[in-house]
């Protein structure tokens, strides 16, 4: 196995360059500065989905996000409408979509006992891939199975989902999209070590984190989770949960949000950070995300 923070470090020269090309590169790729020793930045997002169904209200939606104090939005695939016209939306706004959220996971999942459902699931991860690089973005989130029953074990889920997750490896690193995996209460790699060990037998630059902050507060402080997959992490999914009142208004779950904000500084993690779920508003998100992770 090579070792992962070399590959890092080569991704990331790599990418740097690419990125700087692209229209909306300055701030798409400003995730890929984490050896660096400056401050990390945090870039908020919000979920966007398909964002608009023709140019106008696309270029509609976006400044409205902007306007709010939003620094992107994330997409979905399947679900945009238009690739090469949100992509001249972007440009036209100036307002990134940072990346696109594989929306057929759950369904035709890459850790099916039916190899049929499986080859399904890569055709749409494939696709997906090709979505984020068309409209400018860097991601596909991605969750890679789910534990079910005897013919969909943990074990099941680890070896099939890595078998196909490498066959979109190809696509991924010739357009410079990450594979991003994120953790779900999908009954795998329910503690970080798994997942650490999990995203290291993939051993691929291409093939990361995208970090559930609240996702994982059932089964852990996220802050242990933070320093567990350390550089792994690219991107965050910003979210509260509590034992009292489920999944919440960020603030008022049980995340230790100063144990995790100390956590993100001590990776060295700069990128975008996601809100999925609802506050009081979008102008009440923006405010917390600020406060809660700075």
């Amino acid at each position: 196995m090579t070792d992962f923070s070399q590959n890092r470090r080569q991704f990331l020269q790599t990418t740097t360059s690419l990125a700087a090309a692209a229209a909306v590169g300055a701030k798409t790729a400003a995730y890929a500065n984490q050896d660096s020793a400056a401050t990390p930045i945090i870039y908020s997002a919000i979920k966007g989905g398909g964002i608009g169904k023709d140019k106008a209200a696309m270029v509609e939606r976006l400044k409205q996000l902007k306007a709010l104090g939003f620094t992107g939005v994330e997409g979905a695939s399947p679900g945009i409408s238009d690739p090469r016209a949100l992509r001249e939306a972007v440009e036209e706004v100036e307002f990134p979509v940072h990346g696109v959220v594989d929306m057929v996971h759950w369904r035709e999942r890459l850790s099916s006992p039916d190899p049929d459902v499986r080859a399904i699931g890569v055709a749409a991860l494939k696709q997906a891939i090709r979505d984020s690089y068309a409209v400018g973005g860097s991601s596909v989130l991605l969750v890679p199975g789910r534990v079910t029953d005897q013919d969909e074990t943990h074990d099941d889920v680890w070896k099939r989902s890595i078998a196909e997750i490498r066959k979109v490896l190809p696509v991924a690193s010739r357009l410079g999209i990450h594979v991003l995996i994120e953790n779900v209460w999908n009954g795998f790699c329910e503690d970080p070590e798994q997942m650490r060990d999990y995203l290291d037998e993939i051993d691929s630059p291409w093939v990361g984190a995208y970090f559930d902050i609240g996702n994982c507060r059932k089964f852990g402080p996220a802050e242990d989770w933070v320093r567990t997959l350390g550089r792994r992490i690219v991107k965050l999914d910003v979210k509260d949960w509590g034992e009292k009142n489920g999944f919440c208004r960020l603030g008022e779950g049980d995340v230790n949000w100063p144990e995790v904000r100390k956590a993100l500084v001590e990776i060295g993690f700069s990128g975008w950070a996601t809100r999925e779920g609802s506050d009081k508003s979008f102008e009440d998100t923006v405010a917390l995300t600020k406060e809660l992770l700075g």
